[in-house]
């Protein structure tokens, strides 16, 4: 609305020229003030909104850096225990290595000796071996029979059934009590078919089963080795088994039954096996019979013997029993107790390999993002061989506690040493597996850090002032301002000359 107030044209001039110096060096001074050339989506919409994407999207990697370097700790936290975990399976194997060169160990008093009564051994196919149950479990066989070579009748002929078919009659000892079994067989049946059949009418768990051989010939097996007899059901010279390819009325020939190991033989298939070689002796007395003696301090049992004879049945047990003497030494003893209480460590260790309440060693998971949207990330565990979690404690690094039985043989020292290379090479996996990881959250953090670098620069050159021009600017509108208000002043004295007309 006009005030209604006249101003020459000269004043009105100098007054607008002011106005726009007071506008300008305002919107200087609010530049220098926030150091932008940008406030507002009223300066530049588009630079305003650029700006503030990119530097929301560093804002958003920015936070992400903080779970980094949590995640990071993490890693090193777990390795951290890895590195004393192996530092105490190495001196795990130590204290074995010192026990197993400690020769002050007692001697075994062997045990006293089981002499069977009788010289006899009535082992046959299905009964034919002696099963001696040692140390933790394992139990040693040893075979004292060789078994029933089985008997086989084959036939000479491709053919298939020609001349109508007809039954056949299969006949073996222990084949349906003795009696025959009768096969129906039909006019056009192949060799195939015939043995589908055949096996069909004696029975899955017959002991005389019909096969086709590599040259298409039928075979009968008798797996008991007794003979097996084969006719037409009349009689007939050029019935069906001829078409089989056998001859009416043929008989197999006995398997070969293997002959059951004399007393010699058993005595040096017990001392000839390596499982058995520090645990029983076995000899023979000056009247043939068999001997048994338990070398060690632990009871044995015996399947396949009875007091009297070697049977080989598992149904007949024997105990051989244990000996006397052979405890720790005083050295090994200690080495045993030190070798327990190192192993509890472990467990403890891993236990304390925790950061920030995640502890990869008990086989927690640690989920890193890499971007704002999740789209990129890292899931850190300790797996086993099948991809599984794995936890890292004794029990599956596969280190039990050990006891004086343990470490009063020689035999049961290596095998523990051995366990422990192994449990020592899954260390080194997991190690390797946790620097792997490392290796990739320290290097998304490096270029996280880059990309925010790279993000807040582009977002700081769509908005920021430039300081040196905007104080120029100010400067110069300054000295405008001044120069505007020394004419406006001469433009109103012009005005004013008017009153001279009025003194």
């Amino acid at each position: 609305m006009s005030s209604g107030i006249t101003l020459s044209a000269g004043v009105r001039a100098n007054l607008l020229s002011l106005q726009n110096t007071a506008q300008l060096m305002q919107t200087t001074q609010n530049r220098l003030a926030t150091g932008k050339k940008v406030n507002s989506a009223l300066d530049n919409p588009l630079n305003f909104f650029s700006s503030a994407s990119l530097s929301a999207r560093a804002s958003d990697l920015s936070s992400l850096l903080d779970s980094m370097s949590n995640g990071i700790q993490t890693i090193q936290a777990a390795n951290n225990g890895i590195t004393a975990v192996t530092s105490l399976v190495q001196q795990l194997q130590a204290t074995v290595s010192q026990a197993r060169s400690d020769a002050s160990a007692g001697t075994v008093v062997p045990g006293a000796a089981l002499t069977l009564s009788g010289t006899t051994n009535t082992s046959n196919a299905t009964n034919n071996k002696l099963t001696f149950s040692v140390a933790n479990g394992v139990a040693v066989d040893i075979n004292v029979d060789p078994g029933t070579t089985a008997a086989t009748m084959t036939g000479t002929t491709t053919a298939a059934l020609t001349g109508g078919g007809g039954n056949i009659r299969i006949t073996s000892a222990d084949l349906n009590s003795g009696a025959a079994v009768s096969v129906a067989l039909a006019n056009g049946d192949t060799l195939a078919q015939a043995v589908t059949k055949i096996n069909t009418a004696l029975g899955a768990s017959a002991p005389v089963q019909a096969s086709l051989d590599s040259t298409n010939h039928l075979v009968l097996t008798s797996t008991t080795g007794n003979n097996i007899s084969i006719t037409d059901a009349a009689g007939n010279a050029n019935g069906t088994t001829a078409e089989l390819g056998f001859t009416n009325g043929q008989t197999s020939t006995n398997g070969v039954v293997g002959t059951p190991l004399t007393v010699d033989q058993i005595v040096s298939a017990v001392n000839g096996s390596a499982a058995l070689s520090t645990q029983v002796k076995a000899s023979k007395d000056s009247t043939g019979h068999l001997v048994l003696q338990n070398l060690t301090a632990t009871a044995v049992g015996v399947k396949g013997l009875t007091a009297a004879a070697v049977t080989g049945k598992a149904t007949d047990t024997q105990t051989l029993a244990a000996g006397t003497g052979g405890g720790l030494s005083s050295v090994r003893q200690s080495l045993l107790t030190q070798f327990n209480a190192l192993r509890t460590q472990i467990d403890k260790v891993t236990g304390d390999s925790g950061y920030n309440g995640v502890n990869l060693l008990n086989g927690d998971t640690l989920k890193l993002n890499f971007n704002e949207n999740g789209t990129s990330s890292i899931d850190v565990q300790t797996k086993d061989t099948n991809g599984n979690a794995f936890a890292i404690n004794s029990t599956n690094l596969g280190i039990a506690a050990s006891n004086a039985s343990e470490f009063a043989d020689n035999s049961q020292l290596d095998t523990l040493s051995t366990n422990l290379n192994t449990a020592l090479t899954a260390l080194r996996t997991q190690a390797s597996s946790l620097g792997s990881s490392l290796s990739v959250v320290q290097t998304r953090e490096d270029f996280t850090k880059a990309m925010v670098n790279t993000l807040q620069t582009g977002s700081d050159s769509l908005v920021l002032a430039d300081t040196n021009q905007e104080g120029a600017n100010l400067l110069a509108l300054q000295t405008r301002q001044s120069l505007s208000t020394t004419a406006l002043s001469l433009s109103a004295q012009a005005d004013q000359a008017v009153l001279s007309l009025f003194q």
